[in-house]
């Protein structure tokens, strides 16, 4: 019996020592289990200023139509364009001529300079027609100058236009897919101008966040501080951030693409709805929560039938047919019974409660804007 007695608190302790082993454990594998918040290359969520694109637009001419192009009678500007560009040639019209043609369209020549194009590289282009030109396939664009905002020509194009869409018309009738009237050149414009850029010669970078976000920015500089050293980066305001680089150019684009590299896990967005009033689109964000509310809607049509009504007088009367015109309108309203929607703590929740009502997209654009004006929606909204 002493002995018993002797081993028994042995076992409790062994006992009690394995349960808290075990509690160790659960709250290990918890931790295990838990999945990290996802981390995204700074690359992604920031830009480097000064390294962006510069627009070009140019005014040019395209020959070789197949009787696809402009009418000049009531395109006043492809004539004179046309005897501008035939005068510069040393081909002298006389004034007054009248040029019918129907191979020759003016088209708007559009095209993106990306950053550190240097003279002689290709860039792809777009052609528009601005006239009335039925079809700008098999075409060729003459060479036309490109410009930038400050007036400077940055590249010259030319070339073969490709056109993705097809069409056909006869005797009246007329069948067409997607677009004819402006197409692209695959590296139809060479550069003749670089954009210098004066990237950190002073030895200061500026990073710009894509989206205005104060715990972002400050994750983004405790992540490039952690990596090159405290001090390297400083948090202006809620997007952009200033480093601290190298001054010797050689060692620029090697820093640059180490703090692009650098994981960075952006704080959690802010709940949004943005609704298209124009297509009936909606689309919410995973942060988009809803409270319980009740809701009752309504469909509301009106139906209107129109049927001709003929006045046939009698005969030998000398009257005249009179015909009119006899409308039925008819006003109906679906019934909108209360709908109880249950809050949820997750976007499939939220969706679920929303499809109870069996309301459209159309109708659920009231919906949100009532539920947001009666506080039962947690999010912000936007109508686009």
């Amino acid at each position: 019996m002493q002995t018993n007695s002797t081993l028994l608190p042995r076992l409790r302790g062994k006992r009690q020592g394995g349960a808290g082993f075990s509690l160790k454990c659960c709250f290990l594998l918890a931790a295990l289990v838990t999945p990290p918040s996802q981390a995204e290359r700074l690359k992604d969520l920031a830009s480097i200023q000064g390294v962006r694109d510069n627009p070009l637009i140019g005014y040019g001419l395209m020959v070789g139509l197949d009787g696809s192009g402009d009418q000049t009678m009531q395109t006043p500007f492809t004539t004179q364009s046309l005897s501008n560009m035939l005068g510069q040639l040393g081909i002298t019209v006389p004034p007054g001529t009248n040029m019918q043609l129907k191979n020759v369209a003016a088209v708007m020549v559009t095209a993106t300079l990306p950053p550190f194009a240097r003279p002689g590289q290709n860039i792809d282009i777009t052609v528009s027609s601005m006239g009335n030109a039925k079809s700008l396939r098999g075409g060729t664009l003459l060479m036309t100058p490109l410009k930038g905002a400050d007036g400077q020509v940055y590249a010259l194009a030319q070339g073969n236009m490709v056109v993705g869409g097809a069409g056909a018309s006869a005797n009246g009738s007329q069948v067409k897919i997607n677009q004819l009237s402006s197409g692209r050149i695959p590296a139809g414009a060479i550069v003749e101008r670089s954009v210098e850029s004066a990237l950190g010669n002073d030895g200061t970078l500026m990073l710009e966040l894509n989206t205005t976000d104060f715990g972002t920015v400050q994750k983004a500089v405790d992540a490039i501080n952690r990596n090159f050293g405290p001090g390297t980066a400083t948090a202006l305001d809620a997007r952009v951030i200033q480093v601290a680089g190298p001054t010797r150019p050689e060692e620029r684009v090697g820093f640059l693409a180490r703090i692009e590299n650098i994981d960075v896990a952006p704080a959690q967005a802010m709940a949004k709805v943005v609704i298209n009033a124009r297509t009936g689109s909606v689309v919410m964000n995973q942060a988009v929560r809803i409270q319980d509310c009740a809701v009752a809607h309504g469909n509301l049509s009106v139906v209107i039938n129109t049927d001709p009504v003929i006045s046939q007088p009698n005969p030998l009367s000398g009257g005249k047919t009179v015909a009119t015109q006899r409308s039925q309108i008819e006003l109906s309203q679906a019934g909108g019974a209360l709908q109880v929607v249950r809050g949820g703590a997750s976007l499939a929740d939220v969706i679920k409660g929303l499809n109870t009502l069996g309301a459209n997209p159309q109708d659920l654009l009231s919906i949100l804007q009532a539920m947001k004006a009666v506080g039962a929606l947690r999010a912000e909204l936007e109508i686009i």
